[in-house]
């Protein structure tokens, strides 16, 4: 249901389940230790959307609602992701968005540890200004997406969780005024780890 702003930011997320997120991750530091950096990471992205004034924060969730331990119920709204894929999921978000009358929609993942409340507010207003904005991943995917309108095309024909995702995705809006964002690092495996401090406590635990 639309309530006071134009804009909307859904929030794409794992249900935080051992052995079932952050699986690649897993495979080198074990179901426990990628499930505790998972949820950190789910803290640190609701801590960064709350902060986002004049938007309407939707948590889009994998497989069953969530009981509001990390997104607060005041000011996040709950969903269910439908689709085969992760293409088709984001298509009917961003339709069920735009039907309920926002005019300004971004998707984005909750496992990039350098995504600020700032850089979201730079999304919006680039695309207050543009028909797409798009955020492209390091590892050729991307972390952000903000549409205007549906656009055909956009969410099919990808081979979800490679590195042609982004180049096959700016094709399809080459024919629309897009921003691109700077290219961040999400975080799916070992080598997104390695070295940075703010993980190895997770790393360290017997």
């Amino acid at each position: 249901m639309l309530k006071s702003s134009p804009r909307a930011l859904l929030i794409f997320t794992r249900n935080p389940v051992p052995g079932k997120c952050k699986t690649r991750l897993a495979a080198t530091i074990g179901d426990q230790a990628a499930l505790d950096i998972y949820v950190f990471l789910l803290q640190h992205t609701a801590s960064q959307c709350a902060g986002l004034p004049g938007v309407e924060k939707i948590v889009y969730f994998s497989d069953s609602i969530g009981d509001g331990a990390i997104w607060d119920t005041d000011t996040f709204d709950y969903r269910l992701q439908q689709g085969a894929d992760l293409g088709l999921r984001m298509q009917q978000a961003f339709k069920d968005a735009f039907t309920a009358g926002y005019r300004e929609v971004i998707v984005i993942g909750s496992d990039l540890l350098d995504l600020s409340t700032s850089d979201l507010q730079n999304a919006f207003d680039l695309l207050s200004e543009n028909e797409a904005v798009l955020g492209p991943a390091e590892d050729g995917g991307y972390y952000l997406l903000g549409l205007k309108k549906n656009i055909p095309g956009i969410f099919q024909n990808k081979t979800w969780g490679t590195k042609t995702v982004l180049q096959d995705t700016l094709n399809d809006l080459r024919k629309f005024k897009t921003a691109v964002l700077p290219a961040r690092n999400d975080i799916d495996q070992y080598e997104d780890i390695a070295g940075n401090p703010v993980f190895e406590p997770f790393l360290k635990k017997d």
